[in-house]
């Protein structure tokens, strides 16, 4: 027989709490007493109370701040402006735009304390301690570090504590506690823990019975630091960076236009100051894009609507857009990935007859069948325990035996269980004393610790080869051995069932078609590194599981962290503050990061990652930290999410490119005209150009949109200059229409009155008629331009809803109409039908050659063009490190590529000389 294998079971690893010297003392309470309630009150003074601290937002403060910002400010001073100037009009639109758009944000944002309120209610509201020498209920909040308390089966722990190893009357126990802490570190088994080991706060207890002394109460727990993590969680979103971005260019182009607008009618042309800041405030309001949050936020808000009918719940509206630029997603593999539930994982099973030294033996395996049955003799009817349960479980749906039994309880048709001894720490298995009814034959089975079955069968090499194999793939393995002599003394190995929380159906599948979006999908778990290697091979990932320790490793530098984290495919043993870090060290190299959980551990990561995702059947913590919520089983839907984000990111974009582009036109349009040219379109068109063409975008939240196959980024620096590029082009073609209008209609100097008005004569009818077909030109032609903005490609290559297509025609055809009649108290001239349609058709033609314009920026644009042509700090750094990285991996790929010549080499030299020593060796025995 060959010498016998050993293995080593994977242990668990603990987090080590570190007391302070002064705590240290505190806990040594006498277990048998307790601490007296003089000694608790004042500890609770020293502590304070075991609760999570509230922190409330004043309401109406967070609804005044939906009125912060660039374009919200300018807004505002247009409101006042035109209060002052009594425009009645422009003051009620103003003030309705700027009350919807706090109202749509005040109204689908979450509350940033909510999920302190819901790690608040997972902690447990009273407990059994021992005060004063007698074990009294206490009230969870009330417990101090000190404080003696009973833990027993189905407690939900209420402080970190530490275990003693005794029972609750103080008699010494070797039976260990069986913790369910999944909520809190991701663990997808129980954990035992025996005297001297740690309890968590709001981890609920198995099985057993025990006493522990309170170390950490409130917001020192381990739950508590989650909850801290939670509250310095508050950062500005990528969406709102966007918008404040795009806000903060055009307010200060619209300023300083403005300015100097203001400063030649007043200065220069020596109008009064009323009829100067009316101009100002006039083309300012036009320019404004005051319907960009607007259009935004209904964009988002039918895509949430959209989302919802899939079962996907939107708490955070800006989370649509931020899910589109989505690259990695962070997911947590208890319960999200995979079932949270233990299942019966293919078994090794022993030949029949099979002994020490005889592995074959009849050359007839058991069956899966036959070695569930044996379980299911040596397994606790009606236990608690998670490993029992789910052996009964799979032996009652499997075998036919127990299946098709008219009753389900503990009786098995032709047998009878004479006697069961349960498990013990001792002798590590469960066992059952059986009778055949229908031979009279007795056995005996046991079922429990595989090095232990093992060895009761005088040892079995095969055998411990499997469960080295299960060990190693992250396995819990059970031997099952049955009787085969009449006085029951002689055991033959029945074989080993592997046990494994295994992954959703669709998970597998989901991770592909992120992988095909350009989603790359991290797995992170509190599980153990080769639990969580075998989960990842069978989910198709590759089995990169980086040991969460390392996050912490200071020998390293924060770059070369950074590397590891975005190379490896997952995590192990991983804590809360660990989760934060690898979302944080993501967010360090500029991704978008998503994170998807189900547990209170997860709470922080999902509060920090760009976009939390919490899955079905996920805790409250989770539910209130999360940015979107799925009410389906599994992450199928979470596809479904990202392909409707990137559909609104499209129109977004398409919008944001639109908007600003008309904006630069307008300003460029009339700073030169009202300079160089005395001419400017009368208020009422001004207006009614801002109103009908903004009214008209917000149906771009229906419109069709190409999902892109990689995440969208808004790649503000080729947004603005594409942006600029349109609206200088549409000011070139404004004022060819212009001076070709002009020329036909002819105006001298036109005289005006103290306010700035013109004075009706003849030269005015040719000025008015300029007006009127350049407001039309003005409406129409960046407006059709939109059909180019809403894809990056060729405007044909999809074709736009009939909704969007007929808001868009259909405004300028009210515009056509205008210019037609030319209503007197517009400040409009009729132009007739010629003139109407050769406008309409040319704006029509110009979108056309623009968008070749566009498709052409959009190929040649790079990072380093960006870099170049907006030259800020974090830009040049940020080409500098791209620059350094492609050097390495350039150098790397190079390096590979020589030692691959070089094993090829080595193989091909090994290959020459094996032929070679075949050949001689077949001359010698010739």
């Amino acid at each position: 027989m060959s010498d016998k294998k050993e293995f080593v079971e994977p242990e668990h690893k603990e987090t080590v709490e570190v007391l302070d010297p002064e705590l240290e003392k505190l806990i040594q309470t006498d277990p048998s007493k307790g601490l007296t309630d003089a000694e608790a009150s004042e500890r609770l003074v020293q502590f304070g109370r075991n609760e999570l601290p509230e922190v409330r937002v004043n309401p109406y403060l967070k609804f005044l701040g939906y009125f912060l910002g660039p374009i919200s400010y300018l807004l505002e001073l247009a409101v006042v402006l035109s209060a002052v100037l009594h425009d009645w009009l422009d003051f009620g639109i103003l003030v309705f735009v700027l009350i919807a758009n706090a109202v749509i944000g005040f109204h689908e944002e979450a509350k940033a304390e909510s999920a302190l309120d819901a790690l608040k209610n997972t902690l447990a509201l009273k407990t059994r301690a021992w005060r004063n020498g007698s074990l009294v209920e206490v009230e969870a909040v009330l417990l101090v570090p000190g404080d003696i308390i009973a833990l027993r089966l189905g407690d939900i722990v209420p402080a970190d504590c530490k275990l003693f190893g005794i029972g609750v009357t103080g008699e010494i126990t070797e039976a260990k506690l069986q913790i369910d802490q999944a909520a809190l570190t991701g663990e997808s088994l129980p954990v035992s823990k025996g005297m001297g080991d740690v309890a968590y706060s709001s981890s609920i207890v198995k099985q057993g019975v025990m006493l522990a002394v309170v170390i950490k109460t409130g917001v020192n727990t381990y739950i508590g630091r989650a909850a801290n993590l939670i509250s310095i969680t508050n950062e500005e979103g990528h969406f709102q960076k966007v918008i404040k971005t795009i806000g903060d260019f055009l307010v200060l182009i619209t300023l300083f236009m403005a300015a100097i607008i203001f400063i030649d009618a007043k200065f220069v042309k020596k109008r009064n100051l009323l009829a100067s800041l009316e101009q100002t405030v006039i083309i300012t309001i036009a320019a404004i894009p005051v319907g960009l949050p607007t259009v935004m936020s209904v964009t988002m808000a039918v895509g949430a609507s959209q989302l919802a009918k899939k079962q996907v719940i939107v708490k955070r509206l800006t989370a649509i857009e931020e899910l589109a630029s989505v690259s990695i997603l962070c997911s947590d593999k208890t319960g999200t990935l995979t079932m949270n539930k233990l299942s019966f994982d293919k078994p090794f099973l022993a030949n029949r007859g099979n002994t020490t030294t005889d592995f074959v033996g009849t050359g007839v395996p058991y069956t899966e069948d036959e070695i569930l049955l044996d379980c299911f003799f040596s397994s606790e009817h009606g236990a608690q325990d998670p490993i029992e349960s789910t052996i009964r479980r799979t032996a009652i749906a499997q075998v036919p035996l127990l299946r098709d039994r008219e009753v389900q309880d503990h009786r098995i048709p032709g047998y009878k269980v004479d006697n069961f001894t349960p498990f013990n720490p001792t002798s590590k298995y469960t066992e059952g004393k059986i009778t055949n009814l229908t031979t009279g034959e007795q056995f005996r089975v046991i079922k429990g610790a595989p090095q232990v079955i093992i060895r009761l069968c005088g040892g079995h090499d095969q055998a411990t080869d499997a469960v080295i194999n299960f060990a190693g793939r992250g396995l819990r393995a059970l031997g099952v051995a049955r009787t085969v002599d009449p006085e029951m003394n002689k055991f033959e190995l029945v074989g080993l069932v592997s046990l494994l929380d295994p992954p959703r159906e669709d998970s597998k599948a989901t991770i592909e078609e992120c992988e095909k979006l350009g989603v790359n999908v991290k797995m992170i778990t509190g599980d153990q590194q080769i639990i969580a290697k075998e989960v990842a091979h069978r989910l198709g990932m590759q089995r990169t599981i980086l040991d969460a320790q390392k996050l912490v490793d200071t020998s390293i530098s924060e770059e070369a962290l950074i590397d590891r984290c975005v190379k490896c495919d997952g995590f192990a043993h991983v804590i809360p503050e660990h989760k934060y870090r690898v979302v944080e060290l993501l967010q360090q190299r500029g991704y978008l990061v998503g994170m998807t959980g189900d547990g209170v551990n997860d709470a922080p990561a999902l509060k920090k990652a760009n976009v939390g995702i919490a899955v079905e059947g996920c805790t409250e913590a989770a539910r209130s930290a999360a940015d979107i919520v799925l009410l389906a089983e599994g992450l199928s839907t979470i596809v479904d999410g990202i392909k409707c984000s990137r559909a609104i990111f499209q129109r977004m974009r398409s919008y944001a490119l639109y908007r600003i582009a008309s904006t630069i036109h307008f300003l460029l349009f009339f700073f030169i005209s009202i300079l160089f040219f005395d001419f400017e379109l009368p208020n009422l068109l001004i207006i009614l150009i801002a109103v009908l063409n903004d009214a008209a975008t917000l149906v771009i939240a229906v419109d069709n949109a190409r999902i892109s196959k990689r995440p969208d980024k808004w790649r503000l620096g080729q947004l603005l200059t594409l942006s600029f590029i349109l609206g200088f082009l549409l000011m070139v073609i404004s004022f060819a229409h212009f001076l070709v209008a002009k020329s036909i209609y002819p105006y001298s100097e036109i005289a005006r009155n103290d306010e700035g008005k013109p004075i009706k004569n003849e030269n005015f009818v040719n000025y008015q008629i300029l007006q009127t077909i350049m407001y039309l030109q003005i409406s129409s032609c960046p407006h059709f331009v939109i059909f180019s903005t809403r894809l990056s490609t060729w405007w044909w290559k999809s074709m736009p809803s009939m909704t969007f297509l007929v808001a868009i025609i259909g405004t300028q055809i009210i515009a056509g109409i205008i210019t037609i009649i030319g209503p007197e108290y517009l400040g409009a001239h009729p132009i007739g039908v010629g003139w109407t349609v050769g406008v309409l058709a040319i704006s029509l033609v110009m979108f056309m050659l623009l968008d070749i314009v566009k498709v052409y920026v959009f190929k040649s644009w790079s990072f380093e063009f960006t870099a170049r042509v907006w030259p800020t700090s974090a830009q040049k750094e940020k080409l500098a490190k791209k620059i350094a990285r492609k050097i390495v991996v350039d150098r790397v790929t190079k390096n590979i590529k020589k030692a691959k010549k070089v094993l090829l080499l080595v193989k091909a030299v090994n290959a020459f000389k094996t032929k070679k020593s075949i050949a001689a060796d077949t001359v010698l025995s010739v």
